[in-house]
């Protein structure tokens, strides 16, 4: 009897600890990479007030997001005349608890952090906007090692807006896209720092991170590259972007779609079933619908399902829910808002600016989506595509601390709070450009 009580209560913990880990929140876009929480009992309505904000911490101006796991918090941020900052706070109470400096001096437009950190075991992994990808040990707090994924490969002046790698961890690598004139798709050994596998430069620069996706059943590493920018590019022979399948243990590429027409692609692909990615931008082409259909001699068939500027997204990866894809679809030529497109390509509302959804974030979550409105507003929505439906909303956002001295960051206009938020065991941790918060929003 004794060693029955010793064995449910090693189960019992053991499964708390399962479900623990699962609330983690530990790369871009969360457990599974796709925007969605495991989370349940989500408030279903909030005071007139708004949630409970838990906790404010200040942090320098950017774009990067956060990451959850065991209870602490790990934001990079950065200050340009310094380089990239990894900081580290305790989850419960928004106390830093550590910071480790990559020396990487530099400026771009859009200054400050642009990348959401990953971590995996022991360690958190970032890749800052000048290319510094590094390793950092959770428990001692210092650096592992330390790449740069641009001059490492042969790049000399960087893309217009620098580099923005969200680190994607598969097995003992890990996997970003350098961009650089001597490499496309790199990866690492996640504990060393050492090349695995590199392909060759695959085209137009691209703000892209990898993703996984599942071909016929089958893993593979999909890559968006952009078509020429020409206003960074003007002399440049003008060619389309592509979206690649790769292999994730040899790095060979499988195939190739090469169709796409965005010069400033930043969102991933998403998988939509059955062999299917939807890739979606903002400059210029919306989205479009691709299949990959495996073939008896194991090469690959892509086929296009349908193309259009009616939906889209400038930085983010739309949410699928129930055959219908949620997107915010506002760029400098485009303010459609937040807009709800069907399987077939079908456009069923857009909310245009009533109300604004202009690059902020967005979470689905029991049923629900959590989304930025990239201003001042957090939502509380419905997905239902017969309509937009709020349940509630707040304004939990602030402008200010945008370093607008640079034209092109003018551009952004005055409130630029576009981060990726991240949601961990009913709390969500939202950013403006001066402050990460904690926000209570399930029971």
């Amino acid at each position: 009897m004794k060693t029955q009580l010793i064995f449910v209560s090693a189960f019992l913990l053991m499964a708390f600890a399962n479900s623990v880990c699962a609330q983690d929140w530990p790369q871009f876009l969360g457990p599974e990479r796709n925007s969605t929480s495991p989370q349940k009992n989500l408030l279903r309505s909030w005071p007139a007030s708004g949630p409970e904000v838990l906790w404010t911490a200040s942090i320098g101006i950017g774009y990067g997001g956060p990451v959850v796991k065991d209870g602490k918090v790990y934001l990079l941020d950065r200050i340009d005349s310094i380089g990239d900052i990894m900081r580290s706070f305790d989850f419960a109470t928004g106390k830093e608890l550590w910071k480790n400096v990559i020396a990487s001096p530099g400026t771009c437009p859009f200054p400050g952090s642009r990348s959401v950190p990953a971590i995996d075991g022991n360690f958190v992994f970032g890749c800052g906007a000048i290319g510094d990808l590094f390793c950092i040990d959770i428990t001692s707090h210092k650096l592992v090692w330390h790449k740069n994924i641009w001059t490492g490969f042969g790049g000399t002046k960087l893309p217009i807006w620098a580099i923005s790698q969200c680190p994607l961890i598969y097995g003992n690598m890990v996997i970003v896209s350098s961009q650089a004139p001597e490499a496309g798709v790199v990866t690492y050994n996640k504990l060393t720092g050492e090349i695995v596998w590199k392909t060759p430069n695959l085209g137009n620069e691209s703000y892209v991170s990898p993703s996984i996706a599942k071909i016929s059943g089958e893993d593979q590493v999909v890559m968006v590259n952009s078509s020429t920018n020409p206003f960074g590019h003007s002399d440049a022979v003008k060619t389309l972007g592509k979206i690649m399948g790769i292999d994730p243990l040899s790095g060979k590429v499988l195939w190739e779609y090469k169709n796409w027409e965005c010069h400033i692609s930043v969102a991933n692909a998403v998988e939509a079933g059955d062999n299917k990615l939807l890739v979606v931008g903002g400059y210029e082409l919306g989205c479009v619908m691709i299949k990959v259909e495996k073939n008896a001699d194991k090469t690959f068939t892509v086929s296009e399902l349908f193309k259009h500027n009616d939906f889209g997204d400038h930085t983010k990866p739309p949410i699928l829910y129930k055959g219908y894809f949620y997107a915010q679809f506002s760029t400098n030529g485009k303010r459609d808002g937040l807009v709800c497109m069907n399987m077939d390509g079908k456009i069923m509302w857009k909310t245009k600016n009533e109300p604004k959804f202009d690059k902020g974030s967005m979470i689905l979550v029991d049923g629900l989506i959590l989304a930025t409105d990239g201003a001042n507003k957090l939502y509380l929505i419905e997905p239902d595509p017969a309509g937009f439906k709020s349940l509630a909303s707040a304004d939990l956002l602030k402008q200010g601390g945008v370093d607008t001295r640079n034209k092109m960051t003018n551009f952004g206009g005055p409130t630029q709070n576009w981060a990726p938020i991240a949601l961990s065991n009913g709390k969500l941790l939202i950013r403006d450009q001066s402050r990460m918060m904690c926000v209570k929003v399930a029971e």
